[in-house]
């Protein structure tokens, strides 16, 4: 997540996986790639920018109801960075009040644990969807 203290960055995803919803910057870890290392090159190649501060703020898996596969998140923050926020071919960016995040466009899950962060904890999450994208089941704590 990019953010400062009244606003957060997000992006508009334009394909694949989560396409037409507003979501954080990131992907796949790639071969021989640290997970911090994937996280820098994702926000590069998808909105242009260097985070100078980035942090580890923690991680959440993701499970998908009759898929076998989980999805395991790290989560990473930053305030300050090098570049201008610019549009790819996978992401358009914006910027949002932080009191009007647009949660409703976003996935389900992302309103209980943004705002953990946005208050400068770290957590620790599970959450189970649907086959319609509801949270059927959700374990969130935060650690220091």
């Amino acid at each position: 997540m990019i953010y400062d203290d009244t606003n957060i960055l997000l992006g508009m995803k334009k394909r694949g996986f989560g396409a037409g919803r507003w979501n954080g910057f990131g992907g796949k870890v790639a071969a021989g790639e640290s997970i911090k290392g994937a996280a820098l090159r994702e926000l590069h190649e998808e909105v242009g920018i260097i985070p100078q501060d980035l942090r580890h703020r923690g991680f959440i898996i993701f499970e998908f109801q009759g898929d076998p596969q989980k999805l395991d998140v790290h989560l990473y923050s930053a305030h300050q960075f090098s570049g201008k926020p610019s549009e790819s071919e996978e992401m358009k960016p914006q910027w949002f009040d932080q009191n009007k995040i647009p949660y409703d466009s976003m996935w389900p899950d992302d309103k209980y644990w943004i705002p953990l962060i946005l208050e400068g904890k770290n957590i620790e999450g599970y959450f189970l969807f649907s086959k319609d994208d509801e949270v059927l089941k959700k374990e969130l704590k935060t650690t220091s």
